[in-house]
């Protein structure tokens, strides 16, 4: 256990799952770590970020899908910049991002109802949102910086799992993956400004004053917040509480390593029928 998820090694591949996800048969879901893979350099050595050989990434790719159990013809990848736009995914776009080109410039979340695409979104300190109803079977996954945390990704993504098929906000699960902590998360007087608007937030106890105009932000609790106020139950919420700068052995990190680093993902995936049968 590394704080509230699971470390898991599957023939080398290291990667992290929540307990509370894992108690359902037709879900598949994970965050990887930099361990397993055969990229090298800066990218050493599980890396899914741009800038790699393209086959590197690919064998990175085929690597996590054995050990966790995807389809690798059934990733779906987002097109971040740090935006709310959400994106259903269908058959249609399996291998988008992944094997066939992007055909969106701004998708920072994710989401389906159809077994057998896994979703994928991308990672070096942002923090990485899960969602899933057992009941309506549907899941998704959300990227919220600090840019996506303050215009409240979470919620966008809850409302739209609402409205588009009928979910109760009691009935979806949400986890909080591995981030900058608030231990590590340093923004400046811009950043402050932008999240103290949000009073319903409690924003004063979400920033600790570091002098010089500096001050320490917790994105975890943040997101929480804003989850529970959108209406999903507090005790549905799992909060992984691991900081990938604290972990360098374990995670990139764009504050720690800057821009010579890779990247981790975040994966999701409901089960087809006869993966449940075998």
């Amino acid at each position: 256990m590394l704080n509230q998820m699971e470390l898991h090694e599957t023939d080398g591949v290291k990667y992290l799952t929540f307990p509370a996800l894992e108690q359902y048969p037709q879900l598949l879901h994970s965050f990887s770590t930099r361990i397993g893979g055969v990229s090298e350099g800066e990218f050493e050595s599980l890396n899914f970020r741009r800038g790699d050989s393209r086959e590197n990434i690919l064998e990175n790719y085929r690597r996590i899908c054995r050990a966790v159990g995807y389809d690798f013809d059934g990733l779906v990848a987002s097109a971040q910049d740090h935006h709310t736009v959400l994106r259903y995914v269908t058959e249609q776009e399996k291998g988008v991002g992944i094997t066939k080109p992007r055909d969106m410039e701004s998708v920072d979340g994710l989401y389906t109802d159809v077994p057998g695409i896994t979703l994928v979104t991308s990672y070096a300190d942002c923090v990485p949102l899960y969602f899933f109803d057992p009941t309506k079977n549907v899941i998704a996954l959300a990227h919220a910086g600090w840019r996506g945390t303050v215009q409240r990704i979470g919620e966008k993504m809850t409302e739209t799992l609402c409205r588009q098929f009928g979910c109760s906000t009691q009935d979806i699960l949400a986890a909080i993956g591995p981030s900058i902590g608030p231990c590590c998360y340093e923004v400046d007087e811009t950043v402050r400004e932008q999240v103290m608007q949000h009073t319903d937030l409690l924003p004063e106890e979400l920033l600790a004053g570091q002098g010089n105009g500096k001050y320490l932000l917790d994105l975890w609790e943040c997101n929480r917040r804003i989850l529970v106020l959108a209406g999903i139950p507090d005790e549905n919420i799992s909060v992984g509480e691991v900081c990938t700068k604290c972990h360098p052995e374990l995670f990139f990190s764009h504050r720690l390593m800057g821009d010579r680093r890779g990247g981790m993902v975040a994966m999701m995936c409901l089960k087809e029928a006869q993966s449940l049968d075998s």
